[in-house]
């Protein structure tokens, strides 16, 4: 059994979890995918992106547990809100939604000390064809990456499944931001790249916890931050699109903690 006095800082090396701790990360999972669902219907044209954080931290508290991402680094938010060209770390604001935006909204909540982390692509009204076609792009792509999640296999396995299909699909894949370990502590070692070679990288093996979480762009890969720190936008202001689930590795594949209990995110949840 692990305590908390091993869990308080990043770790040098991947941390191998117990069946136990399994379950903390279940009950985190389940309430971050849960606050997900609970914004579907509440995104809409017209509506200021910190009324959806509103929500979204009035929702963690109501179901016992925290909002991570508020005054870490400073950060002040629940959520993170990252409309059409935003690649990651949008901040909420009073500034309204429009119809035919496509936006993506990442939450992490901590539960008992674990923590929950994913995202998920919203459409505000009418969207275009080309944005639908890259949040399909986008989902397949990471449904393609955690299908190699199993021991035996590597991050690399993960990273190139990932990057062949959406350079397959004329898309690039963001470099600069990756997925991370996670467990009790936020972002944990490894990095989780999402374009790489297969066969590189560390062996998974059961009990790691790591989110698999691509950022893919309709044109180029390049990004930069904006002069709040924080968000990031693609340079060449094409449309841009994330998702993101916690998982770990089980006995013969991967078990996602942040599986949509309604069915309302994709991909199917993995069999593990």
């Amino acid at each position: 059994m692990t305590t908390d006095s091993d869990f308080m800082t990043r770790s040098d090396t991947i941390r191998i979890h117990t069946d136990e701790d399994f379950e903390g990360m279940r009950k985190a999972g389940r309430i971050a995918a849960d606050c997900l669902d609970m914004l579907i219907p509440h995104v809409q044209p017209g509506v200021a992106t910190q009324a959806l954080d509103d929500l979204a931290r009035e929702f963690i508290f109501d179901h016992g547990a925290l909002p991570a991402c508020v005054f870490y680094r400073g950060y002040q938010n629940t959520v993170c809100i990252s409309p059409n060209h935003v690649v990651c770390h949008g901040i909420p604001s009073e500034k309204a939604l429009r119809d035919g935006d496509i936006i993506n909204i990442d939450v992490t909540c901590v539960a008992d000390g674990w923590h929950g982390d994913t995202s998920r692509m919203y459409e505000v009204g009418q969207v275009a064809p080309k944005a639908k076609r890259l949040i399909d792009v986008t989902y397949e792509a990471m449904r393609l990456g955690l299908e190699q999640i199993k021991p035996g296999n590597t991050f690399g396995d993960i990273a190139a499944a990932i990057q062949r299909y959406a350079e397959g699909q004329r898309c690039s894949v963001v470099r600069d931001f990756c997925g991370h370990g996670l467990g009790k502590v936020f972002h944990d070692t490894p990095n989780v790249l999402h374009f790489g070679k297969p066969g590189t990288g560390p062996v998974l093996q059961k009990g790691m916890f790591f989110t698999v979480e691509p950022m893919i762009n309709l044109g180029r890969y390049e990004v930069k931050v904006l002069n709040d720190g924080w968000t990031a936008v693609t340079r060449d202001k094409t449309l841009s699109a994330q998702c993101e689930h916690s998982c770990g590795v089980t006995d013969d594949g991967v078990e996602l903690f942040t599986a949509s209990r309604t069915g309302q995110f994709r991909p199917e949840p993995v069999a593990g």
